[in-house]
């Protein structure tokens, strides 16, 4: 497979054609339509699957700008609509690195927004994007929100590790759980954003996909697939020799290294969910050496630690399960 990167639209975008996720849709769609339309939904799923595009698409349902062409759907596009905030964690472009943490003056800007009158007299719409990033003091003042929602306002929280959220943020909030999507849809995202794929790349990713299309993406990275066995061999176990031979592997990619955790998380979080599925008690080992590597990347990124130890570390922390 040769060397491809092939950035997905953006979730903003993406959203004026989505794919998949029908039902997810069509209860939310409903809902409205019957004016019984909770003021919070939390939006689930694995990593990749799409549920910020999704959660862009809800927005347009609420803010009639589902078609490209009308007034508040050029503005959602634009990030320009008065009345539909977005809360996620901000990349440094500097450091090249998404900051660690959404913080309590990121839900404060929530607060204020939403005690706003509505600019178009309609809806008011927030999105938190990867709510399992906020931090305690930002877990809290959400609460309260939560607690005492304003009237026409929408909160859409996405997260793919609803576990880390605060049971009591989860009982206020409609879940809306995304389910993997069939291959022919994946395909079809693939080849509208890429359109000249050879059918043997393209089929090679479908396989490894596991109906997400953010790893499908990923994996177009992956050049001969070589990140993908390095994180198989990771999950089989390897001895301490065989271990440098797999970072070695891997920092010699310029892309290895965040793909490789990437790819690693999204398949322990696959393997907890299954296991928790088929009432594996096994699955609480997977989340936690989940929460370690997720510790691992992080603090690498932070603090700018040497990439050759968090890899053997996170290899250590694999060999225990």
């Amino acid at each position: 497979m040769s060397h491809h990167v092939v950035e997905p639209l953006e979730p903003r975008l993406a959203s004026l054609s989505l794919t998949g996720h029908e039902s997810a849709v069509a209860m939310f769609r409903k809902a409205f339509i019957e004016g019984r339309l909770p003021h919070a939904w939390l939006i689930t799923g694995p990593q990749g699957i799409g549920k910020a595009t999704c959660a862009f698409f809800l927005a347009r349902i609420l803010l009639k700008g589902e078609k490209e062409e009308s007034p508040a759907g050029r503005r959602i596009s634009a990030a320009t609509h008065a009345d539909f905030l977005v809360v996620e964690r901000d990349y440094d472009e500097k450091r090249q690195r998404y900051r660690s943490e959404i913080v309590v003056d990121d839900i404060r800007t929530v607060n204020t927004f939403l005690h706003r009158t509505s600019a178009e007299g309609g809806w008011r719409v927030v999105l938190i994007d990867g709510a399992e990033w906020m931090n305690r003091s930002a877990t809290n003042a959400l609460l309260k929100i939560l607690e005492e929602p304003p009237p026409t306002a929408i909160l859409l929280l996405t997260s793919s590790a609803p576990g880390r959220l605060l049971p009591t943020i989860r009982s206020r909030c409609r879940k809306l759980e995304l389910k993997p999507l069939e291959a022919d849809a994946i395909k079809e995202i693939m080849l509208r954003q890429c359109p000249t794929l050879s059918s043997d790349i393209l089929n090679r990713v479908l396989f490894s996909a596991r109906g997400a299309p953010g790893r499908a993406f990923s994996l177009l990275a992956d050049k001969n697939g070589a990140i993908a066995r390095c994180v198989a061999q990771a999950q089989e176990g390897c001895q301490a020799f065989h271990e440098y031979e797999i970072v070695e592997t891997i920092l010699r990619h310029d892309y290895g290294f965040d793909l490789f955790f990437t790819l690693l998380c999204d398949d322990l979080q696959n393997m907890a969910r299954q296991r928790a599925l088929t009432g594996d008690n096994t699955c609480v080992n997977v989340v936690n050496a989940w929460d370690t590597i997720m510790r691992l990347r992080s603090e690498s990124e932070r603090f700018n630690l040497d990439k050759q130890e968090t890899l053997l570390e996170a290899l250590t922390c694999m060999s225990r399960l």
